[in-house]
């Protein structure tokens, strides 16, 4: 059966910035699918964090755990290249330093800044040996700005794919990117900023259809990952079969905030909710191979007194909405279709 286009749905409009007291800024290699993302906050921001991937490529991460004694985070940088990738940070902490952000180490003259990064792996898309690092995450948070995020096949999402796990077996995944949504209810502001790089499928959660993923071997079809899966284990193929979920192969980076004044511990409850929605977006979500996480901030610009459950329900939404975006804006490369070909 062919696929067919049909219109999509609008979706929610926003952006991770309208959180407020935020910037984002991206740098695309053009030499090759990659790149890096940076998240820079105006005044240290809250965080905690939920990483329940197989696999996360991450650094300072362990610090956002609650038993931490530092609450609060002066950025954040997503980037392609794999673990190698992780150097991008040095870059956010140098621009950090140079205008005097970070924590007062009580040394003349020197700040801390305290920079949480995590990456991706796009070795696969181009020259794997072009890969972002400090230099280029500078130039990412000179270009930061209060502006709507530029979405799809940008800064660390540039090289990011989605449907990967039967390359093997003939079938292509699709183009990836990034992806951000908001939602504003009374004084409340929730938003979300994802790079998706998914091993499995993207599906609209509202309809319950894949919108992004592996394709059958005419490519003419989705290949729906999960069932595949569910015939492998039917027949004797299971223990042959080959499937692509080598650990560190892919992730779905996010990040989610709002405007409400929340404690370090409180965001790692937001972030865990908010990850059942890109479980409502991605199928199958956190396979072997994915090193899936979410990251949690406040920037504590408004004090209102809401529900946390209520936060991190609407959180899941907006994440979810994000991760559609993100394939729904996407750029093909050669042999990875995206969303705007089919």
């Amino acid at each position: 059966m062919a696929v067919t286009s049909q219109p999509a749905p609008p979706l929610p409009a926003g952006s991770f910035t309208d959180i407020g007291g935020v910037r984002v800024g991206h740098f695309t290699d053009m030499r090759r699918p990659t790149g890096c993302t940076v998240i820079l906050f105006d005044k240290p921001a809250t965080a905690g964090a939920d990483y329940d991937g197989s696999a996360p490529a991450e650094s300072l991460g362990v610090m956002l755990q609650p038993v931490s004694p530092l609450d609060h985070i002066h950025g954040i940088v997503f980037a392609g290249g794999g673990p190698m990738g992780l150097g991008v940070t040095a870059g956010v902490v140098r621009f950090l330093e140079e205008h005097n952000v970070g924590y007062d180490w009580g040394v003349p003259n020197v700040r801390v800044p305290i920079v949480v990064g995590a990456v991706l792996d796009d070795l696969a898309i181009g020259d794997g040996r072009i890969r972002v690092g400090p230099d280029e995450a500078y130039r990412a948070c000179q270009s930061a700005t209060t502006s709507a995020v530029a979405e799809g096949s940008v800064g660390a999402g540039a090289g990011a794919t989605v449907g990967k796990m039967f390359v093997a077996r003939g079938m292509r995944g699709m183009k990836g990117g990034v992806g951000s949504a908001s939602v504003r209810l009374g004084d409340v502001v929730i938003a979300a900023l994802v790079v998706v790089n998914a091993a499995g499928d993207v599906v609209d959660w509202r309809r319950g259809t894949i919108v992004a993923g592996a394709r059958t071997a005419d490519g003419r079809d989705f290949a729906h990952s999960v069932e595949l899966l569910r015939r492998d284990l039917e027949t004797r193929r299971a223990a042959n079969a080959p499937v692509a979920d080598q650990a560190l192969r892919a992730t779905t980076l996010a990040a989610v905030g709002t405007n409400v004044a929340l404690t370090k511990t409180q965001l790692t409850k937001l972030a865990m909710m908010a990850n059942t929605g890109a479980a409502r977006a991605i199928n199958p979500y956190h396979t072997q191979g994915d090193g899936d996480q979410v990251l949690a901030i406040s920037t504590g610009l408004s004090n209102a007194a809401v529900s946390l459950t209520s936060l991190g329900a609407i959180a899941a939404e907006v994440l979810a909405d994000a991760i559609l975006r993100a394939v729904r804006t996407a750029t093909g490369v050669p042999g990875w279709a995206a969303v705007s070909e089919l």
